[in-house]
């Protein structure tokens, strides 16, 4: 009898950890309320921005995670494990939820933050978490059931109905890799015209902002790349030129200097506003991510090359983002507290206009996101797992070697 070979892991790509990294701190930029430092983010000079690299990235990840799963052990256990981590995300959602409203009530009691800050006015009122004081006994079970979903709180429902649809696409691809692309883009297309929705809030139409079956196309995308279904793109000048006339060709109707001051610029953005929509994931955000996409990864080479070589101090900075991208779903909650807990102290204790201030709060939100992706992956390499090490002499012991090693195994083995 041959023995079975045990599954190895498909070894993590650097540019995935890398571009998915950056897109965390991006993320963070973005969110931290009055943050000056948005105006140099990318999503000010194209369509597409930091939720499509974390989407994207989200589906060339998962491909890696649970594509193996579906190969060997097929669909049923494979869509065991997705809705098991449907249901990590989901439980995640609702605590970063939790802790952000929580804090919010601490400021909402606080006599001194509001009179010192307008805390309340400025951080209750932009999250639109009033419903969560008014209208508790709709708003709590919304929360719980997704059928309310605020703004700020929209990427982890949108990644979880995501998932939810990875079982569709591999059953579809089983039986044809084309079918498999037909379902997205018909998913994709029935969202453009309003067909497949969902909504946030009872107690208005107001839908999902983030429409799941519009932006699960550059999810399963990334999806297919890692799958294979999708070759790699060629290394050539034409396509380099393409991408770059592409990011160039659309400065003009994104980035606000330019079409508020130019009446046909801003003209033109209104008509064409069906193609850059962000809720339906419009046609031209997917173009112009695809082209954005395409020149980082020929700026980062061949399998990354040029990621891991260059200066020491380049090396580690790519280390960093990289633990960052690793760890990219706790740093994404985390990163959602922290820019709502930076801006208060900020305003607690500086003018929100002093350029100096808002250095400090992004520099620290970036440390305390480096902080958690480096406890996190500690904690996920289980440490108490391992053998001790210690420098103390062994006492002399008559049990065999091959009892001390089954009972290390034994130990090692025990369930947490």
């Amino acid at each position: 009898m041959t023995k079975q070979q045990p599954i190895t892991k498909r070894p993590r790509d650097p540019r995935l950890d890398f571009f998915r990294g950056l897109g965390m701190f991006i993320i963070f930029i973005a969110h931290v309320p009055w943050n000056w430092w948005t105006l140099w983010i990318p999503a000010r000079f194209g369509f597409s921005d930091a939720t499509e690299i974390f989407v994207f990235c989200s589906g060339m990840a998962s491909a890696l995670a649970f594509g193996k799963i579906f190969d060997t052990h097929g669909v049923g256990i494979g869509a065991a494990r997705i809705l098991h981590r449907m249901w990590q995300v989901y439980w995640a959602h609702i605590g970063q939820f939790l802790v952000i409203a929580v804090g919010l009530v601490a400021v909402h009691e606080s006599g001194y933050l509001m009179e010192c800050c307008n805390l309340t006015q400025d951080y209750v009122v932009s999250l639109n978490l009033w419903h969560l004081y008014n209208k508790t006994e709709i708003s709590l079970p919304g929360i719980m059931s997704l059928t309310w979903v605020p703004n700020y709180f929209d990427i982890l429902p949108m990644y979880t109905v995501i998932l939810a649809l990875i079982p569709v696409i591999m059953i579809a691809a089983r039986i044809s890799v084309p079918l498999a692309f037909a379902v997205s883009i018909g998913l994709w297309i029935a969202a453009q015209f309003g067909y497949l929705d969902l909504p946030a809030e009872p107690w208005s139409d107001r839908k999902w902002f983030f429409n799941p079956f519009g932006w699960q196309l550059v999810f399963f995308t990334g999806f297919a790349f890692m799958r294979g279904w999708i070759p790699a793109p060629p290394v050539n000048k034409r396509l380099i030129g393409l991408s770059l006339a592409i990011v160039l060709l659309t400065i003009p109707f994104a980035y606000f200097r330019v079409y508020q001051n130019l009446e046909w610029a801003s003209d033109l953005r209104g008509v064409i506003k069906p193609f850059w929509i962000k809720t339906e994931f419009g046609l031209f955000r997917y173009i112009h991510f695809l082209a954005l996409a395409y020149l980082a990864w020929i700026a980062a080479g061949e399998h990354g090359k040029y990621l891991s070589t260059g200066s020491a101090i380049w090396q580690g900075f790519v280390k960093v983002v990289q633990k960052v991208g690793q760890q990219s779903l706790a740093v994404f909650m985390a990163s959602l507290v922290f820019a709502q807990a930076f801006a208060i102290i900020r305003d607690m204790f500086w003018a929100r206009g002093e350029w100096y201030a808002q250095v400090i709060v992004n520099f620290s939100g970036f440390a305390a996101l480096i902080a958690v992706a480096y406890v996190v992956s500690w904690y996920k390499s289980q440490p108490w797992r391992k053998p001790p090490h210690s420098n103390l002499p062994s006492a002399p012991s008559s049990v065999s070697p091959a009892e001390t090693q089954s009972s290390r195994t034994t130990k090692v083995n025990e369930p947490a």
